[in-house]
């Protein structure tokens, strides 16, 4: 097939249940159009698009594969004919075991047909097929296959399609056109045209079609080629050519490789072309595209050019993955998966074989296969992956041996729960060991079944700046996060940003990383948590007279189901319904028993319901999410120069950052929303508790802190030498006084007899003052000499002692400096020693001589500080305070100028 652009390119999936005749209907198509010289036939193992070994001896399609035929052409050489349709089929597996095969063909697809056993009628898994092309939004035809055999109904199928999807299909007549009738029923601009013209065009239909207002359904038999032959025009008169951008773009929708092992890239051309050698952006990887084949079964055509329309496949990239986008298409994302493996197994090597250098090969087709989802178990050196079922494993088996000779056996396949939420959270996570600073809070709720994980921001950047938000939002999609109850994945809610904050100069590029991550295992300590266990969708059809056994065994294994539907003529029960798959999963086979081989069951899965044993399963997982080390639930704190691990439950009260929101009656509300409520927020880290609105601690951040500090380290070892020392004298203390019983006095007037002495945290207080941020984020340097300048007319008029810190430990080889400017001591601290640090160790020696007050908005130097019985001040504090000093300096200087100016003579005054 030459690649025209007077041509019309489409892609057509063929979906269907197992055995309705799916492949069959390729075949005719292909043949009937010219694509192929004979009919091939699934039970005689010659089919054209059946070409793997292991599909033909089993007679059922495994992997998506591409064909390719014309439509209008009528025998004519298509070169020298415009308006042609050329068509690339894509004939994907009707098993439920490949699904998931089946559905990353979706996304590519500008039609689908839906085939229809005449016999079966509407299957489970052509319900699931349903769903999903409704889902993606393709355009659906009908057709109904097997008409041949007894017993079949074309209205009783028109009934079970009407009934099962609703409104929209219009049956088409012997010539292959739809009737008009029912066709104007379809849409509203339908009915306008047959009033109007008492006649409908092909262009109008082909529009309701694309819009899937009204589907084509075609009767036929296609093993004996009835009906295709109508089914094909009507392919031909309903379709309609799509529309693309020039800009190249694509979408990438399989992985395989071919018989000599070379990578190729299954993707569409969703605009502008693609050339052979061009340099493709692989999401920040350029690769170049070395060949374009089109692909015909197993054989391909070489092009130099794939245009838009075109299904293709590529040699030469090793980083695409399906649903990735290229090109313009990169910006977008493909819908996640919907079908998921229910099954997890071991995979166990033959004898002799290393499971570490097996993984690789594994690694291989889980390229292929993403739903595969290979987890190599470091600790038990054992690989683990996941399946729909028992078919798909004896194909992975199968498939194993045939590439890479090699011989594996299953252990026993476990269930795959998954877990969510029950209502909203608020989840901290922060890390901060020595060195590192990054915290993160994030609002977790729960979604509908199916749902998946949805990701947003509520922060704003003023809170936390964007690309910090970004870098949270990286690692939320970046890894599949566990829940707290099995281990299990957790699915179905919205994890938003909430508040977050970082260093200046301590965060690093992995500290949010590890922030996020505890975030959501202590959100989810704290949560209502619930198990989800997969789902089937069954249909079952017992004789009569076992009824009453199916109904009692729907019941034991938890299954819901309707009321039986009786067919009187194959006196055969029909019941339909959901249960679990733990309990369904091998249901196939009693029914074979008790019916004597007469019944049948079938089953696709439909999504992950609430477990209906959830307290046995999680009692036999035995998952301990504490013990868990590589997903913590506490957070890592930094105190006394140190990095402490903090428990889940304390990690709220240790918490730098207030996000304003708290979690009310099952809802996420501001605080000020709270009824009551006065408003008050807790400030962040740099102010130590909440705010009084002048800048100030108030009393109960004073208690609140003390209390934080003593559930964390104990009593301060200064304020119990002064409780001692008040006893001494006579203070009595009432049973339950704390620390805060004592008098808290002023830091700016003297505690004792000792000279008041000021240790301040300097660039922590640098970058909380917005003028000298502005400053240093010009020249570092001048900001400190502006800073050291304030601080000296300040120490000037205050007349106390002062020490300023300064951050050295970054510095290769410094050995730390003290130097005098004025009456201030400014330090730098020596290589691999911060100035927390060395703060801490100046207030525990200096404590005894002087009334010590730290100025700093770093939280755990608060603490220590505490715990040391030195006073606090946040830097915004300090500002107001500096800010104060100088306006009374500035009064008095006034005043002292008013004062000289009215002793003057008056002459002088006059000569003035």
């Amino acid at each position: 097939m030459k690649n025209d652009e007077r041509h019309t390119n489409l892609t057509m999936g063929i979906l269907a249940h197992v055995d309705a005749g799916k492949t069959t209907l390729s075949e005719a198509v292909l043949f009937l159009t010219g694509a192929i010289r004979k009919m091939g036939r699934v039970d005689h193992k010659d089919a054209f698009l059946d070409n793997i070994q292991v599909e033909r001896a089993r007679g059922i399609t495994v992997f998506s594969k591409e064909a390719r035929f014309v439509l209008g052409a009528d025998g004519d050489d298509i070169e020298d004919k415009a308006g042609v349709k050329e068509v690339t089929l894509l004939d994907t597996p009707g098993h439920a075991d490949f699904s998931a095969e089946m559905e990353r063909t979706l996304q590519v697809l500008d039609y689908a047909v839906l085939v229809v056993s005449g016999t079966d009628g509407v299957q489970a898994h052509t319900g699931t097929l349903w769903k999903l092309l409704a889902g993606y939004g393709t355009p659906v035809f009908v057709f109904v296959n097997k008409m041949d055999r007894p017993g079949t109904d074309r209205k009783t199928v028109m009934t079970e399609l009407v009934s099962a999807f609703g409104d929209g299909f219009v049956e088409a007549d012997a010539t292959g056109s739809l009737n008009e009738d029912e066709a104007a029923m379809a849409s509203e601009k339908l009915m306008e045209e047959y009033l109007r013209d008492e006649c409908i065009s092909d262009m109008s239909i082909a529009d309701a079609v694309e819009e899937r207002q009204l589907f084509p359904v075609y009767f036929g038999s296609a093993l004996k080629n009835e009906g295709v032959k109508e089914f094909l025009d009507g392919l031909e008169r309903y379709t309609k050519p799509k529309k693309y951008d020039t800009e190249f773009s694509a979408r990438v929708y399989k992985i395989s490789r071919d018989k000599q092992g070379n990578r190729l890239t299954h993707m569409k051309i969703t605009g502008g072309s693609l050339r052979s050698k061009m340099i493709l952006n692989c999401e920040g990887k350029e690769e170049k595209a070395e060949q374009i084949r089109l692909y015909s079964s197993d054989s391909f055509t070489m092009v130099s050019e794939a245009r838009a329309g075109n299904v293709c496949a590529v040699t030469g990239l090793t980083t695409t993955y399906p649903g990735q986008g290229l090109g313009s298409e990169a910006a977008g994302s493909s819908r996640k998966t919907v079908l998921m493996p229910a099954i997890t197994s071991r995979i166990i090597p033959s004898a002799g074989t290393d499971p570490v250098l097996f993984l690789p090969k594994l690694r291989q087709l889980e390229e292929e296969d993403p739903t595969l989802h290979v987890i190599w178990n470091e600790n038990l050196q054992e690989i683990h992956v996941q399946v729909m079922g028992e078919l798909e494993q004896e194909i992975l088996r199968t498939q194993i041996k045939e590439r890479f000779d090699e011989e594996i056996e299953f252990g026993q396949g476990s269930i795959i729960y998954k877990e969510t939420i029950k209502e909203p959270v608020i989840g901290i996570g922060h890390y901060e060991p020595l060195r590192h600073y990054a915290e993160a809070q994030l609002l977790m709720e729960p979604l509908p079944e199916g749902s998946g994980l949805v990701f947003d921001s509520i922060c704003s950047e003023d809170s936390l700046e964007r690309n910090w938000q970004r870098l949270i939002m990286t690692h939320l999609e970046e890894r599949t996060h566990t829940g707290v109850l099995t281990g299990s994945e957790i699915t179905d809610m919205k994890i938003s940003i909430l508040a977050g904050r970082a260093h200046l100069k301590h965060t690093e590029g992995g500290d949010f990383r590890q922030a996020t991550y505890r975030a959501i295992r202590q959100g989810l300590r704290k949560a209502r948590c619930g198990l989800l266990e997969p789902f089937y969708t069954f249909t079952l059809k017992v004789p009569q007279e076992s009824t009453g056994r199916a109904l009692s065994d729907m019941q034991r294994l938890g299954a819901s189901c309707g009321l039986p539907e009786i067919d009187q003529e194959l006196n055969m029960v029909v019941i339909t319904g959901e249960g679990p798959v733990s309990t369904l999963r091998d249901y196939q086979r009693e029914v074979s028993s008790y019916t004597r081989g007469e019944g049948r069951f079938e089953a696709a899965l439909c999504g992950f319901r609430p477990c209906h044993n959830e307290d046995e399963v999680v009692a036999v997982k035995g998952y301990r999410p504490e013990e868990d080390t590589e997903n913590p639930t506490g957070s890592v704190f930094c105190a006394h120069g140190a990095a402490i691990y903090v428990d889940w439950q304390q990690v709220d009260g240790m918490a730098h950052v207030d996000s304003g929101y708290i979690i009310e009656n099952g809802r996420c509300i501001r605080r000020s929303e709270r009824s009551g409520d006065s408003g008050s927020m807790q400030t962040g880290a740099g102010d130590g508790g909440r705010d009084d609105g002048r800048g100030q601690l108030s009393a109960a951040g004073e208690k609140e802190l003390q209390a934080i500090f003593e559930r964390t380290y104990g009593k301060s070892k200064r304020d119990e030498a002064l409780r001692r020392e008040a006893l001494s004298k006579g203070t009595k203390r009432r049973p339950g006084d704390g620390i805060e019983s004592f008098p808290q006095p002023n830091w700016r007037h003297e505690r004792s007899k000792n000279q008041p002495f000021l240790v301040i945290d300097g660039y922590n207080v640098i970058f909380a003052w917005d003028e000298l941020k502005e400053l240093a984020a010009v020249n570092l340097d001048s900001a400190r000499e502006a800073f050291l300048d304030i601080l000296g007319n300040y120490q000037g008029y205050k007349k106390m002692g002062m020490v300023v810190v300064f951050d050295g430990y970054k510095v290769a080889g410094n050995p730390g400096t003290k130097v005098d400017y004025g009456e201030i001591k400014v330090v730098y601290t020596k290589e691999a020693e911060t100035a927390d640090r060395f703060i801490e160790k100046t207030i525990y020696e200096m404590g005894r001589k002087y009334d010590v007050a730290v100025v700093t908005s770093d939280r755990p130097v608060q603490m220590a500080a505490l715990g040391d019985g030195a006073r606090r001040m946040s830097a915004r504090e300090f500002y107001a305070e500096v800010t104060g000093v100088s306006e009374e300096i500035r009064a008095r200087l006034a005043a002292y100028k008013n004062r000289q100016e009215k002793n003057r003579p008056f002459e002088g005054k006059l000569k003035i």
